[in-house]
């Protein structure tokens, strides 16, 4: 065998090596109890108990049966969550008479201020199969750990304060299971055809 064979031997030794512990590393990975571990981590949304904007209590149960929008902000939020509504405003608006298929809820990290009347104002600017979602801290808080958002109430100048959020829209799918993050950043018929898929 010349210089150059055994050095070929051994580079395809090495590649077939690296197959090898590929394959070990992927059945390791993909083993039931890894993936179950990974999915029990990975849960996203539960049971609720919140008000709506026109004092109607609303729970994960009237959710079934339809794909729904989950984004969480507050009605004194200066940009991303009128932004947000918008954009989601206009993803229904695409789906024409599809849109009394789909939900969409706009959950307030804000309950200091964000009742049921001052929801019902702010929503007026929106789409109307839009429905603002309040409740008292606790209640807020364990849905926001459900979703694993993040909120903090953020001191300002003068004794007023914003807050500061996760910004994601949550796509969710009629048995109330997170599909995933609902793209916005696109033309609102694009958007509103992923929807339909749930329909």
């Amino acid at each position: 065998m010349t210089a150059g064979q055994s050095r070929l031997m051994v580079i395809l030794g090495a590649f077939a090596a690296g197959l090898l512990l590929c394959a070990a590393g992927l059945t390791l990975i993909g083993g039931p109890k890894l993936s179950a571990t990974v999915a029990q981590s990975a849960r996203i949304g539960g049971p609720f108990r919140l008000t709506d904007q026109n004092g109607k209590v609303v729970t994960d149960a009237d959710m079934k049966g339809k794909p729904f929008l989950v984004f969480f902000g507050f009605t004194h939020c200066p940009d991303v969550c009128p932004t947000t509504l918008f954009d989601v405003s206009e993803v229904l608006r695409s789906l024409g008479p599809d849109a009394d298929r789909a939900g969409a809820l706009f959950i307030t990290v804000d309950p200091e201020r964000d009742n049921a009347a001052s929801l019902k104002d702010y929503l007026g600017s929106f789409d109307p199969h839009l429905r603002g979602l309040t409740g008292d801290p606790e209640a807020l808080a364990t849905v926001a750990k459900e979703y694993r958002v993040y909120y903090k109430k953020v001191p300002l100048e003068g004794g007023d304060y914003t807050m500061d959020h996760t910004a994601i829209v949550y796509l969710m799918d009629k048995e109330g299971r997170f599909v995933s993050p609902f793209n916005l950043k696109r033309k609102p018929d694009v958007a509103a055809a992923e929807l339909r898929k749930y329909l």
